[in-house]
């Protein structure tokens, strides 16, 4: 049975959290927004902010004197100070940034590899950029933890990846190794699943309750899809993995693997072939296929169909008011965006499609990370006094 102070202490963390998580995802929000937001009076706000501001969670300031009508109130904002390092470990590259609890990415890397990274190697070259950023860039900064974004299945309860077939990686607790050699507790999540995440809550899905998402990148296709405001990780946390559906296929000249599942078909390798590149990130793919030859082009063309039938698909199950598409997935789209957004709407049923938007995943090269740090700085939301 829970004692009266542990129920009043477990209130306090509880409205310390919400305080902290609307300014993270908000910005600079008054003391009385947030008074409204939150529906806590005014005396409770200010002791809740007076207590993150200790922990140096978030600071105040002044409001902007030229728009002060009225009694002031204060401006509280998260502390770019407070760090989370992301990771997301790729068949060709492994990138590490260092995310602000404002959300910006305050330093990141990008290290080429030309063979498959093993998890051991991995966790070395995390630690080894930490230990670099703590000694210069990061010098006075906070580090609360390590998030990794995985290109695999990995399951909820324990963050085990099970499998990322394209790393070759097999039951791996990689939180476990790169808590030991960095010290920092660490997380580990689907990339596509975390993409998701970034972009409904910073990105090109912000504000919309029902999105579904779908991120291309070089280990395939991945994705997720919130509803009614609910991230769905399925029952294990397997959720989202769209790559491994069968695509709708009309014409069998479309096909090019022989019973393969949609990211054989729709696939980042074979554009990097058709555009004369052996390697490259998504800026250079998409620059290279502007200017490439026409078999380039008739290659895109039939990527897109593939890829149309499979979204009109997902707006029939899922009546999204926005599908969002990141990494090569959106650069098959910015081919003709207006053509492609009307062969989607031309495939799904009128009332799902009456509302229906297609966005290109707003946060760029910056999304992983960003879903990535999510998981360190939930975790320090849910008992910011842990801190």
């Amino acid at each position: 049975m829970m004692s009266r102070g542990s129920s009043v202490g477990g209130v306090r963390r509880a409205n310390l959290g919400t305080v902290l998580r609307l300014v993270h995802r908000a910005g600079p929000l008054s003391r009385a927004a947030l008074t409204s937001e939150t529906g806590l009076n005014r005396s409770t706000i200010s002791d809740l902010v007076g207590v993150l501001v200790a922990q140096g969670l978030v600071a105040e300031r002044d409001p902007d004197p030229t728009r002060r009508v009225g009694r002031p109130s204060p401006i509280v904002e998260p502390s770019p100070d407070v760090v989370a390092i992301a990771v997301n470990p790729e068949v060709d590259a492994l990138e590490i940034g260092a995310v602000g609890l404002d959300g910006v990415v305050r330093e990141r890397v990008r290290q080429e590899v030309g063979h498959l990274l093993s998890p051991d190697e991995t966790a070395d070259r995390v630690a080894t950029v930490i230990d670099g950023w703590r000694a210069s860039s990061l010098a006075a900064c906070r580090v609360v933890g390590v998030g990794v974004a995985v290109p695999g299945l990995v399951r909820a309860a324990d963050g085990v990846v099970r499998i990322a077939p394209h790393l070759d990686w097999h039951e791996i607790d990689l939180a476990q190794e790169v808590a030991r050699r960095t010290g920092l507790a660490a997380r580990v999540g689907n990339d596509a699943s975390l993409g998701t995440t970034a972009e409904w809550i910073f990105g090109a899905a912000r504000a919309h309750a029902d999105v579904v998402y779908l991120n291309g990148g070089a280990s395939g296709i991945g994705g997720g899809v919130i509803l009614h405001g609910v991230s769905v990780a399925g029952a294990d946390g397997y959720a989202g993995e769209w790559g491994q559906n069968r695509p709708s296929i009309l014409d069998a000249h479309d096909r090019r693997v022989a019973d393969g599942v949609l990211e054989d078909e729709v696939n980042r390798a074979r554009l990097l072939d058709v555009a004369g590149l052996t390697a490259g990130d998504d800026t250079a793919l998409a620059a290279a296929l502007r200017h490439a030859h026409e078999d380039a082009d008739a290659e895109i063309e039939r990527q897109r169909r593939i890829l149309q039938a499979t979204l009109a698909n997902a707006a029939n199950v899922l009546n999204p008011s926005v599908i969002v598409l990141g990494g090569f997935l959106a650069t098959l789209r910015a081919h003709a965006p207006e053509a492609f957004d009307a062969g989607v709407r031309a495939q799904t049923l009128a009332a799902p499609a009456a509302r229906l938007e297609l966005r290109q995943a707003a946060l760029g090269p910056d999304r992983l990370l960003i879903g990535a740090a999510e998981l360190v700085f939930e975790s320090l939301i849910a008992d910011p006094l842990a801190a």
